[in-house]
């Protein structure tokens, strides 16, 4: 088989056209509509039942029906089902779905407590992060990208917000930071910033350091008003194509520019590309210097912090249009695959359910690049 990066896809989509969905057709006696081929194609690419453990030889009770769980969320992110109950209800009456995600009966559909359970150990493992991770790596790990484009966007959530540590407090150990200037031969250590220490630490340590409580966030919109949120920000790394290629979840109220560094990193990890293009939020030297020592080309809009702007060059500007391949890829998660509807609490179940969705798009822009 050849393994070139459209040659596998031309592959891929043969056998489903020429194969699968006559087969699902004639013997098995399904009808299929256009969406429901939709959620073939993505399931059968990223085949989310490989990354389910198998508990064969443990003791006790094997949980049931993980692997059809697994490939039922899928569906509902392709779908953009609301709800859980959305899912169990289409589940039950439409015989063809229930058939693709692995459900044999009717009377075999899950309640939704076995749905909550299944998700909770999803989000503990980290499924759906796991199988994009391995979607990137098997169709992009070969290919040179052009341009990563890094943007953020608030994802609200239906939570209180985290209470604020009491800085006020000081420790017995530590001395009161003296206010004023110094006086004459005092030297004064300034703590280095995040962004700082993100320079000289691994990616393990920056993403452990990251806070990811539910909290409130502000931004301002395109018409200059602040807009205020609470919940979670979504910083996502997109390439060419809109296809998302590394995403992290953080607390609303961390600035953009704290998570450029993190994601540059796991996204090196993943990809070779060329370019950083980011907006204006991650204009620093740091995030400029750390992109040219990964052999990266920084295209960061330049803020002028009430100094004068310094405008791109006619070429760096053309290629800076590429950022507006993140605006696209946050606009589909939110419009089409549950962005917009973050039922779940807590970081670990609302990075699953973005992930879902995400993994979505992935899937859907792989296919698309074919064409």
């Amino acid at each position: 088989m050849n393994t070139t990066f459209t040659l596998r896809l031309s592959q891929f989509l043969t056998y489903l056209q020429s194969e699968l969905f006559p087969l699902l057709r004639e013997e098995v006696e399904l009808e299929l509509s256009p969406a429901l081929e939709k959620v073939i194609r993505v399931l059968e690419l990223v085949q989310v039942e490989r990354f389910i453990p198998s508990n064969r030889g443990f003791v006790g009770a094997p949980p049931k029906d993980r692997a059809a769980l697994a490939r039922a969320f899928v569906a509902k992110a392709v779908l953009n089902l609301s709800t859980t109950e959305g899912l169990i209800d289409r589940l039950r009456v439409d015989q063809a779905l229930r058939r693709i995600c692995g459900f044999d009966s009717r009377r075999k559909i899950p309640g939704a407590w076995r749905f909550s359970r299944a998700f909770a150990e999803f989000a503990a493992g980290q499924l759906p992060a796991r199988v994009h991770e391995a979607l990137i790596g098997a169709h992009l790990g070969d290919q040179l990208i052009g341009h990563i484009a890094r943007d953020a966007t608030e994802i609200e959530a239906r939570e209180k917000p985290a209470k604020k540590a009491d800085t006020t407090a000081v420790d017995a150990d530590q001395k009161p930071k003296r206010r004023g200037r110094p006086k004459q031969g005092e030297a004064r250590v300034k703590a280095p910033t995040r962004l700082e220490r993100q320079a000289q630490q691994t990616l393990a340590q920056n993403l452990t350091e990251l806070p990811t409580a539910c909290d409130v966030g502000s931004k301002k919109n395109s018409q200059g008003f602040k807009e205020t949120w609470i919940g979670y920000k979504l910083h996502i790394d997109t390439a060419d194509g809109d296809i998302p290629v590394s995403a992290i979840l953080t607390s609303a109220s961390l600035h953009d520019s704290q998570v450029a560094l993190p994601l540059m990193h796991l996204s090196s990890q993943r990809v070779t590309y060329l370019y950083d293009v980011a907006d204006a939020a991650y204009c620093s030297p740091i995030v400029r210097d750390e992109a040219r020592r990964l052999n990266h080309v920084p295209l960061i809009d330049h803020n002028p912090r009430r100094g004068e702007k310094i405008e791109f060059a006619p070429h760096e500007a053309e290629r800076y249009k590429a950022r507006s391949q993140a605006e696209r890829v946050n606009s589909q998660l939110k419009d089409n695959h549950g962005g917009r509807q973050v039922r779940v609490r807590g970081h670990a179940k609302v990075y699953t359910h973005l992930m879902f969705g995400l993994l979505v798009i992935t899937a859907e822009q792989i296919l698309r690049m074919l064409n």
